[in-house]
């Protein structure tokens, strides 16, 4: 598969215009990317200029603190699919988390699982950058369990971003058939390869034409990953 194909292309800034959505579907369509990811706001207009395209229009859920209720977290998902989101990215409730209430987590995620009804794919946000290494691992069962499709590093938004650690730990507590995102601070090829080698299936990145552009200078290997 094409490097390309492994980007979710994305533009989450709150200050993002009309215009600037339009171009980032555009460079989505010119380079072939797997998605866009956007607000809420703004994926009715993504998916009204990718209508033609095989690229997905992802959107956030609970973003970026994954302090929303379930109840609240279920409606936006269901409003999101409404205005024709393909993808959604969940933030877990952190604070949950911490405390160790893991069942409490899962049914969180469950809420937006069962509101999307299988129409859009659901990704979870950890925020690993504030978990500890045993709570990613509940984390992943807990996404697992709720019936989502990927579990992904970061919002971006945080403290921190994608590690090479995290993402080889999530796909170790997910197995090979589960999706893995990285996102948050890929902005090398270096970056990018070394997230596919750990195990990430998707990258979401605000930089994926630069990314492209430099791969393409670059003479180091790319890793070989399972489609």
């Amino acid at each position: 598969m094409k490097l390309s194909r492994y980007i979710d292309h994305t533009l989450l800034a709150p200050q993002a215009t009309a215009a600037q959505i339009t171009q980032l579907c555009d460079e989505a369509r010119e380079h072939d990317f797997f998605a866009v990811c956007v607000n809420p706001a703004r994926v009715r207009h993504a998916k009204a200029v990718l209508a033609d395209t095989a690229v997905k229009v992802c959107t956030v859920i609970g973003f970026p603190l994954g302090a929303d209720t379930s109840a609240v977290k279920a409606f936006a998902a269901r409003d999101a699919v409404e205005n024709g989101a393909d993808e959604l990215d969940v933030v877990i409730n952190i604070g949950l988390a911490k405390d160790g209430d893991w069942a409490a987590v899962q049914a969180d995620i469950a809420a937006v699982v069962q509101a999307a009804a299988g129409r859009a794919l659901v990704k979870v946000i950890l925020e690993t950058c504030l978990l500890t290494a045993d709570d990613i691992r509940h984390a992943c069962a807990a996404a697992m369990q709720a019936g989502a499709d990927f579990v992904k590093t970061s919002t971006g938004f945080s403290s921190g971003g994608a590690t090479i650690e995290a993402v080889r730990l999530m796909r170790a507590c997910v197995g090979p058939d589960f999706g893995v995102k990285a996102a948050g601070g890929i902005r090398t090829p270096g970056d990018f390869q070394a997230m596919l080698a750990a195990g990430a299936n998707r990258i979401g990145s605000s930089v994926g034409c630069k990314l492209l552009a430099e791969q393409a200078n670059t003479s180091s290997p790319t890793p070989s990953i399972q489609e």
